[in-house]
């Protein structure tokens, strides 16, 4: 993400996505918080979204306490 519309796109494209519950999008730390229903989509797909809006992307998985 190089400008202030880029984490807006991404946000868009991960809410698109069946199963999503929240997406937080953060510039300053190119980096995507995501929290989905695993029964209805999983994280490749959550990549393969961002991917198909021209950010590729990669998990850094986190576990909620």
């Amino acid at each position: 993400m190089n400008c202030a519309m880029c984490p807006i796109t991404v946000k868009k494209a991960l809410t698109k996505v069946q199963g999503v519950t929240k997406a937080e999008v953060s510039y300053e730390h190119k980096q995507a918080v995501v929290t989905f229903e695993d029964s209805l989509t999983n994280a490749d797909r959550l990549v393969e979204a961002t991917t198909h809006a021209g950010y590729p992307s990669t998990i850094v998985k986190t576990e909620t306490p």
